[in-house]
C-alpha cells in the first residue's frame, strides 16, 4: 500500500491508550512438539502474514494535527521481526514466565511495524514462539484468526495439510448444546445471518446478535456518558495505581471434556462453567489477600465481526465490551453457576457492547489527555479484563511442526491490574493470567485457585 492511510478512530483509540505501565500489545505463546525450522517459518510469515495483511509491513506515523496514519515502512526487513532466543537453562518454566512478563511490560517500537516474534529454543519438548502484536492493528479475535491462518491441519499420520480457516475450528455438525438457546459466548457477536451460529467454535455457542442490539442501542456521546455514570467497583487488591512491571502465569492444559461434563450435570454451557470457575477462583484469591468478598465487574470483549467471513486485509478493531458482574459474594458453587447463567442472559439482551464500541470510536477522535482521563474513569468500573478465545478443535501445525498448545495475554487499561485469558484448542483449555506486579504480585496463586475451583465444582455435582 503506497503512501499514507489515516488510522481509523477506534484503532487510534487503542494506540493512544498506551502508557508506560500499560503497553497495548496482545501477547501469545505457542508451544510446539519439536523443533521449528526458522527458514520455513519465515517463508510462511512472508506469504501468509506480510503479503496478505499490509499492516504487518507498515509503521505508525503522525499526520496533520497529530492524527496517526499508517505508512509503508522503508526497507522493511522480515528477519528483524523474528528473533531467536536460547533458553536451554534447566529452570525453563520460571525463565519463560519471566521473559513473557518482561515482554508484557515492554512497548513495541513505533519506528517499525508494531509486531515481533521470538522463536525460543532449548525448552524440553520443543520450541516456543512468543508473539507480540499491537492492539491498534486489530482486536484479539481477529489477531487470533490471523495467527491461526499461519497453521495447517494435521492428518492422522501427523503430516500438515492446507491452511486453517475459521470453518475448520468447528468442523462437523453442531452438538446438541449448540442448538440450545443458552447463554452467549464471552466474546462473539455475529453481524451476519444466523447461519453464523453454526460456524462458531467450541467455546462460543449462541452469540448475541448485533441486529438484536441495534434496536435499542446508542452510540457516541450518549454511550460514553452512560458508561461514565456507571458506579465504580468496590476497592480490592485487583485495581489501583499500577506499577511498571508485569507478571505472567498460565495453567497446564485442562480437559475441555471435564468442563463440558460439569455443564451437562449442573445445567450450564462451557462458558457458564468457565465463568463460574473464574468467579470462584477470584473469591479464593481475595480471601487469601484478606479482601472483602464482594461482586466484581469483568470487562469482557465482545466480537462484532462475523466469523464466517475472512478477516479483512486492513484488519482493524471491531468489538465492544460488556461489564459482567461476577457473583463473588456467593459461597456455594452451584448457586454461583445459576447466577452466572442469569446474568449472562441479561447481557445477551443488552446493547452494551455496541455502546462501548461507539464510545471507543468517539475516544479515537478525542485529545489524548481527555481520552486518558475517560479511560481512567471507565477503568474504575471494573476490576479485571476477561476474555475467552476459541481455537481449532483438531491439532494444527505451523511451518511443519505440530502445535501442542497456545496461551495468550490481553493488555489492561486504566487502573485495572489483572487480565484473564482462556484459549481452547484440540480438546483442551489453557488459562493465562497477566498481572500488574503491584496489584497481583502472585498470579500463580490465581492459576492454582482456578484449578482448585474446577475440582470443587465437579464434587458438587450429584
Amino acid at each position: 500500500m503506497a503512501g499514507r492511510e489515516r488510522m481509523s478512530s477506534i484503532d487510534a483509540a487503542w494506540l493512544q491508550m498506551e502508557r508506560g505501565f500499560h503497553p497495548m500489545s496482545i501477547t501469545a505463546v505457542l508451544w510446539f512438539d519439536g523443533t521449528v525450522d526458522r527458514e520455513r517459518l519465515l517463508k510462511v510469515l512472508q506469504e501468509r502474514l506480510v503479503d496478505r495483511y499490509p499492516r504487518f509491513r507498515q509503521r505508525v506515523v503522525s499526520g496533520p494535527l497529530g492524527v496517526p496514519h499508517w505508512e509503508d515502512a522503508p526497507d522493511f526487513d522480515l528477519e528483524a521481526h523474528v528473533s531467536t532466543l536460547d533458553m536451554s537453562d534447566p529452570e525453563t518454566h520460571s525463565m519463560l514466565a519471566g521473559v513473557v512478563g518482561e515482554r508484557l511490560g515492554l512497548p513495541l517500537s513505533r519506528s517499525f511495524p508494531l509486531w515481533h516474534f521470538s522463536l525460543t529454543r532449548g525448552l524440553p519438548g520443543g520450541d516456543v514462539l512468543l508473539a507480540r502484536l499491537h492492539h491498534c492493528m486489530a482486536d484479539g479475535i481477529a489477531l487470533a484468526r490471523v495467527l491461526l491462518s499461519l497453521t495447517d491441519p494435521v492428518d492422522a499420520a501427523g503430516a500438515s495439510e492446507g491452511p486453517v480457516g475459521p470453518e475448520t475450528w468447528s468442523e462437523g455438525a453442531p452438538s446438541e448444546e449448540a442448538r440450545q438457546p443458552r447463554a452467549p459466548g464471552w466474546l462473539r457477536m455475529a453481524r451476519g445471518a444466523r447461519s453464523a451460529l453454526h460456524k462458531g467454535a467450541e467455546l462460543v455457542r449462541e452469540p448475541i446478535l448485533a441486529g438484536d442490539l441495534l434496536r435499542d442501542g446508542a452510540r457516541g456521546a450518549a454511550a460514553l456518558g452512560k458508561l461514565i455514570l456507571r458506579p465504580s467497583d468496590p476497592r480490592s487488591p485487583l485495581r489501583g495505581t499500577p506499577g511498571y512491571g508485569k507478571l505472567a502465569a498460565w495453567s497446564e492444559p485442562l480437559s475441555l471434556e471435564r468442563v463440558k461434563a460439569v455443564g451437562r450435570t449442573l445445567g450450564g454451557t462451557v462458558n457458564d462453567v468457565l465463568l463460574t470457575v473464574l468467579t470462584g477462583a477470584l473469591r479464593r484469591y481475595l480471601a487469601m489477600r484478606g479482601a472483602p468478598l464482594e461482586d466484581l465487574h469483568a470487562l469482557v470483549p465482545v466480537n462484532l465481526r462475523p466469523l464466517d467471513v475472512p478477516v479483512p486485509r486492513e484488519l482493524g478493531n471491531r468489538f465492544g465490551v460488556v461489564f459482567l458482574r461476577l457473583p463473588v459474594h456467593l459461597a456455594e458453587p452451584q448457586r454461583r453457576l445459576r447466577e452466572v447463567v442469569k446474568r449472562m442472559e441479561e447481557l445477551k439482551r443488552s446493547p452494551e457492547a455496541l455502546m462501548t464500541s461507539g464510545a471507543l470510536e468517539l475516544l479515537g477522535h478525542a485529545p489524548r489527555a481527555l481520552e486518558r482521563k475517560v479511560v481512567d474513569v471507565m477503568g474504575a468500573k471494573a476490576s479485571l479484563i476477561a476474555t475467552n478465545v476459541p481455537g481449532p478443535r483438531q491439532p494444527v501445525a505451523l511451518a511443519g511442526t505440530r502445535l501442542s498448545r497456545l496461551t495468550f495475554w490481553v493488555p489492561q487499561a486504566g487502573n485495572i491490574g489483572l487480565g484473564i485469558s482462556l484459549f481452547s484448542y484440540a480438546g483442551q483449555v489453557t488459562l493465562g493470567v497477566a498481572a500488574d506486579e503491584v496489584r497481583v504480585p502472585d498470579p500463580e496463586a490465581l492459576v492454582a485457585a482456578f484449578q482448585d475451583e474446577l475440582a470443587a465444582l465437579e464434587t458438587t455435582a450429584p
